[in-house]
């Protein structure tokens, strides 16, 4: 269902002053970066290995475009750091509908627009052990949503 880590999020205030933190310090690049309105932040994706494969592993660098966005709740609560882990399937709504029936909750339920075109779903936290973890399936892969 799962076929590796995708990227672990991690929250900040300043986008700019973290992406020359990660670069400076260990060498990853920016991907990509985009402003998603409907989750509420600007984002940066950091490569965070040298494979190519399409299968590379990301830091996702969140900063929110307002304080009640999902990131910036988290960020008042928490300070930066680590907001959330994400796992790469190839179908997002399968993979839903398979930990759904494991008796886990989604906070969606269907699949939303993720970064780089991807699609997402997330799960309860307090069903993963206080972790937030993310579920994406990237773009141009099939899938079976509803």
């Amino acid at each position: 269902m799962f076929s590796r880590i995708d990227h672990v999020g991690i929250a900040c205030h300043d986008l700019d002053a973290s992406i020359a933190f990660y670069r400076d310090t260990f060498g990853f690049t920016v991907s990509h970066e985009e402003v998603n309105e409907e989750q509420g932040v600007r984002e940066a994706m950091l490569r965070a290995n040298g494979t190519d494969d399409g299968q590379a592993s990301y830091i996702q660098l969140l900063q929110p475009l307002r304080e009640d966005s999902p990131v910036g709740k988290f960020l008042a609560r928490n300070g930066e750091g680590v907001h959330h882990v994400a796992f790469g399937t190839d179908d997002v709504a399968a993979a839903g509908q398979a930990m759904r029936d494991r008796g886990l909750r989604t906070l969606s339920e269907h699949p939303r627009n993720g970064s780089m075109g991807s699609s997402i779903m997330f799960l309860h936290p307090k069903d993963c052990g206080g972790v937030l973890t993310e579920m994406v399936q990237a773009s141009g892969t099939e899938t079976h949503q509803t």
